[in-house]
């Protein structure tokens, strides 16, 4: 009662405007991702849903991730519930946003192991928080170690990596959702 109700997720809008906020054409996003224009007007125009592979280069090739795009797809509530029981049993790494819909903060939960090899940057600031296991994360030519219980922040813009370094860790990453510009005012302020 109360919860949000489950609807398949329709990406195409939230992929067609993150794309045209960066004024890109399909054209460049399809060399970008690997993928074909075709597709990536069926999906657009939500004829065709991405696997989660796809989704995922099509996300890095509009400089964002996959979970981003699909809270932007996903209606906001001004009160949600996400119920850990909701969440898809896999026995491989997986991700889950903790907050649906388009907000001005982000939250997803990432349990079992991660693509360590692959780079992020994200616009504005985050917050990871070990909430079981351990990580080692690369952010600005240092290796941190995180066990559970720690966080590390990261000012926006920060590239990073990070790899999960004990079976079954889970890192629940807090972050200024993308549409909102975090900038500094006049005095070097951020707001």
């Amino acid at each position: 009662m109360g919860d949000h109700k489950e609807q398949p997720l329709r990406v195409g809008a939230a992929v067609r405007r993150r794309r045209r906020a960066l004024d890109l054409t399909l054209a460049v996003v399809a060399e970008r991702s690997g993928l074909s224009v075709p597709f990536l007007s069926q999906v657009e125009n939500d004829r065709a849903r991405p696997s989660r592979s796809s989704l995922e280069k099509v996300a890095d090739a509009l400089r964002t991730t996959a979970v981003e795009l699909l809270a932007a797809a996903d209606p906001a509530c001004s009160v949600d519930v996400v119920r850990a029981e909701d969440a898809v049993p896999d026995a491989g790494p997986q991700a889950r946003s903790l907050v649906r819909g388009h907000h001005q903060m982000h939250a997803s939960e990432f349990t079992g192991d991660h693509e360590a090899g692959r780079e992020i940057q994200y616009r504005n600031d985050q917050l990871m928080y070990v909430a079981d296991g351990a990580v080692e994360i690369e952010a600005e030519g240092r290796a941190y170690r995180l066990g559970r219980g720690d966080t590390l922040y990261l000012t926006g813009g920060v590239r990073h990596r990070w790899r999960a370094t004990v079976p079954d860790t889970r890192v629940v990453v807090v972050a200024v959702a993308e549409h909102v510009e975090a900038v500094q005012d006049r005095r070097g302020r951020r707001r």
